[in-house]
């Protein structure tokens, strides 16, 4: 619905500063994550590279597989705040690389970008043409102290890619199916021809409900965001009780943990599963360099978190 991407235009310029023309630059989608499987099949020919992060959503590698082309993983460490260094690539994977798979806040890390990591971006892309498709949708999963960013707020974004973005997060509509792919109007084009030919659109009244949403209910996310800083409050100080400290990113709902020494990441989780039965994702669920580290979420009730908590810190206190 022309109306739906109207809001969605109103919403970027509002939050972020961004200008997007509701004819060409905007398009709905049910939900980001087939907006990453229609951009590689919009962009991608069979033997093309896309980069990707790694740890990283492992829908992208699926996407890149299904429509022949071939991932590389692009390291992104603690050291470098997780954020991939472009200068690693080697320049034959560069020349044959010819779209980007990139996500701040990140799943899984939680990590968040920066106005200078964007200005970064635009000019890798440009430089060797490279299509950007930034998947953001925990853009409002932002705790006190961290900016809330928008790719397209680089200059020369809307030139080199295109940004997703999501209802489920932040307007709790997870199921509902309703997201939007904004940016280059070739790239909006391409995969607008994608979903004609593979789906017919958003039920209207979810439309109808996703602008309503956009409208009015800003506050309800800080309202959210308040319930998860309570919960990360209380994972890192039982991690802390049992000897495991660290200082998470600012971003989404998850925290990724470093192990403790002498375990790797599955041996981990497969403790807290038989010991507590607690239920965590391994790092490596992720990409090989996710070893290291295990996922908690934050999307569980306070009562259950309390409960895995507590069993967490009677088994290794």
């Amino acid at each position: 619905m022309l109306r739906f991407r109207q809001e969605v235009a109103l919403w970027y310029h509002a939050r972020y500063g961004v200008s997007l023309n509701p004819e060409n630059e905007v398009l709905g989608l049910i939900g980001s994550k087939e907006g990453c499987h229609h951009f590689i099949l919009a962009r991608i020919n069979p033997g093309d590279v896309v980069l990707m992060t790694d740890p990283g959503y492992p829908a992208y590698r699926a996407s890149i597989l299904m429509g022949g082309g071939e991932p590389y993983n692009m390291p992104i460490r603690r050291e470098n705040g997780y954020l991939p260094v472009f200068e690693d690539i080697p320049p034959q994977i560069v020349e044959r690389a010819r779209g980007m798979f990139l996500n701040y806040p990140n799943n899984p890390t939680g990590a968040c970008a920066t106005r200078e990591f964007f200005d970064r971006v635009v000019s890798f892309a440009r430089k060797h043409d490279i299509a950007v498709c930034y998947d953001n949708p925990y853009s409002e999963m932002i705790f006190p102290g961290q900016e809330k960013l928008s790719f397209l707020m680089a200059n020369g974004a809307k030139e080199v890619g295109v940004e997703l973005n999501s209802l489920s997060k932040p307007y709790n509509m997870t199921g509902w199916r309703i997201g939007m792919a904004c940016g280059n109007p070739d790239l909006i084009a391409a995969i607008s021809k994608v979903k004609e030919n593979t789906d017919s659109g958003i039920f209207n009244p979810i439309q109808y409900a996703a602008i309503y949403a956009l409208k009015h209910e800003a506050e309800a996310i800080d309202h959210m965001i308040a319930i998860y800083a309570r919960r990360r409050k209380l994972v890192l100080k039982t991690l802390e009780k049992i000897g495991i400290k660290f200082d998470p990113p600012k971003g989404t709902f998850y925290l990724w943990v470093p192990v403790p020494g002498g375990m790797t990441s599955l041996e981990f989780t497969n403790r807290l599963f038989e010991k507590t039965a607690v239920v965590v994702a391994a790092g490596t669920a992720y990409g090989q360099y996710g070893e290291g580290y295990i996922r908690i979420s934050l999307t569980v009730p306070d009562d259950r978190l309390k409960m895995a908590m507590g069993r967490i810190e009677k088994e290794f206190a």
